[in-house]
């Protein structure tokens, strides 16, 4: 990932120059090899537009070795720079943190779709400021990594549940991210597909209306409570009768061009709700336990061939920092 794109690292000055004494090298290599396990994450979940995310148990895996020279593998080679956002979000994470940036060896093991909807963004952002940490030998203080990874990101509605895990809800105050989180009920599957386009942040944004009517935001607020309630309950029917957005969803379908069709299909096959990961192009349907979400999943795969499909379960853990000698 690039930073700059949709408008990420507002006003961050990213440091090329790092010059590393001897004692800052020697102290890098005490801490070892840190390996960093972010989820994927799904926002909006219909109802919840930039407030509600949910972490998935589907993780990028980042690995941060001391080096003499950056060096990054496992991304496209015209991402291997310094402008790689694990990169620049370590060095974002060294100044908030007052530690000094060494150069480092990062692998990167992604298996999230670049289509858009699952939060790969937000995996790199939150890695790197994990990273810095860890390097220092520091804990990892999740509040803190929120606060600045919504700065980077420029919004806080995927970085919630990839710091915290679980379902979360965010907002802003000040230089400070709030959030609530839930822990959903494990009957729940989240059949995710993915579709061999993307849509950009920009143009779904550009798609919304300027203005909502009251009586819209209260048609939200009050399905935005209840899919809260009913995600943490487990329960399939108030799923079903809650989860019916009025704010994007509509405005951001036509984007998607099989979006119909596959809500449709999974409607069809047990589903209790489809909705669009994000702002797309993944989508997700909602479904209660492992017989009907096989059954989703198979109609989908079959009625598009070339969609990417994955059934997964809400991960309850957040970023996971291991350090080894």
């Amino acid at each position: 990932m690039r930073p700059g794109q949709d408008g990420r690292l507002r006003g961050v000055r990213v440091r090329k120059d790092l010059p590393v004494s001897a004692a800052e090298k020697e102290q890098a290599a005490a801490a070892g090899t840190v390996r960093v396990s972010v989820p994927a994450t799904s926002a909006n979940l219909g109802v919840g537009f930039d407030v509600l995310g949910l972490a998935l148990d589907l993780s990028a895996e980042f690995t941060f070795e001391p080096a003499d020279a950056l060096k990054i593998d496992g991304c496209a080679p015209e991402l291997a720079g310094e402008d790689n956002l694990v990169w620049t979000s370590y060095l974002c994470g060294c100044r908030e943190f007052g530690l000094e940036a060494q150069p480092l060896h990062i692998t990167e093991s992604c298996t999230i779709p670049a289509s858009g909807g699952l939060g790969s963004s937000s995996t790199c952002v939150v890695a790197g400021i994990a990273a810095a940490q860890a390097l220092a030998g520091l804990s990892l203080d999740r509040e803190r990594t929120l606060s600045l990874a919504t700065a980077i990101e420029g919004h806080p509605d995927n970085v919630a549940p990839a710091v915290m895990g679980g379902l979360v809800s965010s907002y802003v105050e000040g230089p400070t991210t709030v959030t609530t989180r839930w822990v959903v009920a494990d009957n729940l599957r989240f059949v995710c597909m993915a579709p061999p386009y993307r849509v950009l942040t920009r143009d779904a944004r550009r798609a919304l209306p300027a203005m909502v009517p009251t009586s819209t935001v209260s048609w939200q607020v009050g399905r935005c409570l209840a899919m809260v309630s009913a995600m943490a309950k487990g329960d399939p029917d108030a799923i079903r009768a809650c989860c019916h957005d009025r704010i994007h969803e509509p405005y951001r379908a036509p984007l998607i061009p099989d979006y119909q069709m596959l809500h449709d299909v999974a409607h069809e096959n047990g589903a209790c709700t489809f909705l669009i990961s994000g702002s797309g192009a993944t989508m997700m349907a909602i479904a209660d336990g492992d017989e009907r979400a096989a059954s989703v999943a198979r109609a989908v795969s079959e009625a598009m061939p070339t969609l990417w499909v994955r059934t997964l379960r809400a991960s309850e853990h957040g970023t996971m920092v291991r350090v080894t000698q």
